[in-house]
């Protein structure tokens, strides 16, 4: 079996592996040891926290040492989930030799094209360029844009602005004040009111700075930079927006799909 191999378990990532699985393709997902995932309830990252997680009808389980349990995440794929593998640095690739990789780990900048040879490399977002350190790319930007397909050249820079729901934009996002390791005070779904304490960060309080849900949070106990998204506020007063998959995370899984097929089919990938 030749996986589709996604870096990244994070919103985006996980909505492109989501859409392969769904679609047939067996698929496998590498990831930090402790990843920053913030929308962790659909997000493939989690797994690495609880060993298990299911996004949709999807189950993914955690593979701690890939290159020293192969087999596992053969038997992980053989019985209908995503094997997630702690692989910061992308060992999975020489190992496993997937056919196709997906690089979503969303890290904005230009980046060296990753050294071992893959029939197809697939780049989301910022900092790819088709051609140069990527085969092709999909536009992860808002707009008429969003999920296309580009095979010459580069996605839209980064505009670092957030998406507007119900009128709010910048302010639903909620952002370490300084460096250090978080301290949450609230969960995924919690209903929250202006005023009310979300996190700290080395006893920097964060707060609601309107009545909503929280649809997203980092983990407990990470490391972050000042200036680092570590949560999601949403004005509307729906929990059951907290485990739905997001528009874009769907456009940008359709563009993958639609690359990929332009090369490989379903059986391509199976032997």
């Amino acid at each position: 079996m030749s996986f589709v191999l996604v870096r990244g378990g994070g919103d985006l990532a996980s909505g492109v592996a989501l859409r392969l699985y769904q679609s047939g393709f067996p698929v496998m997902i590498t990831e930090l040891p402790k990843p920053l995932a913030v929308r962790r309830g659909v997000c493939f990252a989690s797994a690495v926290y609880a060993g298990s997680v299911r996004v949709d009808d999807c189950l993914a389980s955690r593979v701690d040492d890939p290159i020293e349990t192969p087999e596992l995440v053969d038997r992980i794929a053989a019985e209908g989930a995503i094997p997630v593998l702690i692989d910061p640095n992308g060992e999975a690739i020489k190992l496993f030799r997937p056919k196709v990789v997906v690089d979503g780990r969303m890290l904005k900048r230009h980046l060296a094209r990753c050294p071992d040879p893959v029939p197809m490399l697939i780049g989301l977002g910022p900092g790819f360029v088709a051609g140069e350190n990527c085969d092709v790319v999909v536009e992860t930007n808002r707009g008429n844009s969003m999920g296309c397909v580009i095979w010459n050249g580069a996605a839209e820079p980064n505009t670092s602005i957030p998406q507007s729901i119900a009128g709010r934009r910048e302010d639903r996002v909620l952002r370490a004040p300084v460096d250090g390791r978080v301290e949450t005070f609230a969960r995924i779904g919690d209903h929250l009111v202006t005023g009310q304490e979300i996190a700290r960060v080395e006893g920097h309080s964060i707060t609601a700075v309107f009545n909503g849900i929280l649809r997203g949070l980092i983990y407990p106990g990470s490391m972050v930079k000042k200036g680092m998204r570590i949560g999601d506020l949403d004005p509307r007063d729906e929990p059951k927006v907290c485990a739905e998959v997001s528009d874009k995370s769907r456009a940008v899984a359709a563009g993958v799909l639609e690359a990929i097929r332009s090369k490989f089919d379903l059986m391509d990938l199976k032997r």
